[in-house]
């Protein structure tokens, strides 16, 4: 559906408007959509992606600084997020021992089983996208990349 039908908002000041318009409103319809695919699993999409940042440093512990670093919203409080991941046995906390002051964070087994569930519903996620071609979709990457640099 066309941005202008979904928003109710026949006229845009500009093209460049329009795109930021559409950039901002697609952005959330992606983060809705995924966030309810994780409500079953009582995970939030960035408790996700720092279980995400762990799988990909795993067997290596990773430092909050890192994890925040690597994480797709930057506003999120990581130490908040791993606390919440250690209430439900997800992660583990771990003082470093090159560094006292620096805590480590590593992935539990259970932290990830429920990745490789949440791989399936991921990938079922992804099929959502598969309205673009993958030329479109490399395309639109190659964009949004141009935007940011």
């Amino acid at each position: 559906m066309k941005i202008e039908d979904e928003i109710k908002q026949p006229k845009f000041r500009s093209e460049y408007h329009k795109l930021a318009v559409n950039l901002s409103f697609t952005a959330n319809w992606i983060s809705r959509t995924f966030a309810q695919s994780l409500k079953p699993y009582k995970l939030t999409p960035q408790q996700f992606n720092v279980l995400r940042i762990l799988r990909g440093q795993s067997p290596k512990p990773a430092s909050i600084n890192l994890i925040t670093e690597r994480m797709i919203d930057k506003m999120s409080n990581a130490s908040r997020l791993v606390d919440k991941l250690l209430a439900k046995g997800l992660v583990e906390r771990q003082v470093c021992p090159n560094d006292r002051r620096q805590v480590d964070v590593v992935i539990t087994e259970k932290g990830s089983q429920l990745l490789s569930e949440l791989d399936v519903i991921l990938d079922k996620y992804n099929d959502t996208l598969t309205t673009l071609s993958a030329k479109e979709a490399q395309e639109l990457n190659d964009l949004l990349d141009k935007m940011r640099s």
